[in-house]
């Protein structure tokens, strides 16, 4: 039953800092390496600044602008307050 439990703590974990954390921004397109193939026909999040190709990652339409996001949790950052990011460059 410790087992279980060790191994039920160390998935939570896991999960959180994938999801918040160290992993955030690797669930479209592993990580801040290789920007070449997100920059042809895609665009900037305006969030962190990263490259996102059109045909991965997150999108919003904010007062007729399309944004592309590399992760949900640049998304939620955006609908938190979005007048901050308003204006940033848009490739």
């Amino acid at each position: 039953m410790e087992g279980l439990f060790s191994l039920l703590l160390f998935a939570v974990f896991f999960y959180v800092m994938m999801r918040f954390g160290c992993g955030a921004h690797m669930v479209h397109g592993g990580g801040h390496g290789g920007h070449e193939q997100h920059t042809a026909g895609g665009s900037t999040d305006p969030v962190c600044g990263m490259p996102v190709s059109a045909d991965s990652g997150y999108t919003k339409v904010h007062q007729g602008t399309l944004y592309h996001f590399c992760s949900r949790n640049c998304l939620d950052k955006f609908d938190a307050n979005p007048q901050q990011y308003v204006g940033k460059a848009q490739s």
